[in-house]
């Protein structure tokens, strides 16, 4: 077929599908649509809900031998109320609009899984400052939206926080500040290479 009889075939095969069935009714091929929508819909919904567990997160060694054995440490694995909030809390938006971008852009990050840059601990810390330095510019730009899931200004009760928690809270608040610019290293390690601005 030479170039000149593309376009020809794209409109017979528009034609085509434009076409009304002869043996099927609107009713039955509308139906069946709605049927199929529903079930890719269920299915690309359970696919998602399934990579946006803990044992998904914690799935490959190179996350379940490094960060996931920090975090058991951590109050947000474990504490008084029993309240425990697992990786995609932290790192995955709830609305649906933000979590499709961050679950796109995750899937990049399986280029770290498939090259091997991070499959040993040693690899694992030589690359734990650039790792913790995207993840701190993302929550940077999104001012803390997955912390403030649960901790936000607003909802906090000061007489019921330390003296310096309540004025380090305030000064946050009113300087503009969230989360990730005072709590690094909440829940995992802090690379060695990182320097606190404030101690500077």
């Amino acid at each position: 077929m030479s170039s000149t009889d593309k376009p020809g075939a794209i409109r017979r095969f528009l034609a085509f599908l434009g076409r009304p069935s002869a043996k099927y009714s609107l009713v039955a091929l509308l139906s069946g649509g709605f049927v199929l929508g529903i079930l890719f819909w269920g299915g690309f919904n359970t696919a998602l809900e399934a990579t946006n567990s803990l044992d998904f997160c914690i799935s490959c060694h190179e996350m379940r031998d490094t960060v996931y054995q920090e975090y058991k440490q951590t109050i947000h694995y474990s504490n008084r109320s029993g309240v425990r909030a697992v990786c995609p809390d932290c790192h995955v938006p709830r609305d649906w609009t933000h979590k499709i971008a961050r679950k796109m852009k995750a899937s990049f990050e399986i280029w770290g899984k498939l090259t091997g840059s991070i499959d040993t601990p040693a690899k694992f810390e030589a690359n734990r400052m650039r790792l913790a330095s995207d993840e701190w510019a993302r929550m940077e730009k999104t001012g803390s939206r997955e912390c403030q899931n649960c901790h936000n200004f607003s909802a906090m009760n000061p007489e019921r926080q330390k003296v310096a928690a309540n004025k380090n809270h305030m000064q946050a608040q009113q300087q503009g500040k969230t989360c990730i610019d005072c709590h690094k290293g909440i829940a995992h390690h802090l690379p060695k290479e990182y320097k606190d601005p404030d101690e500077e």
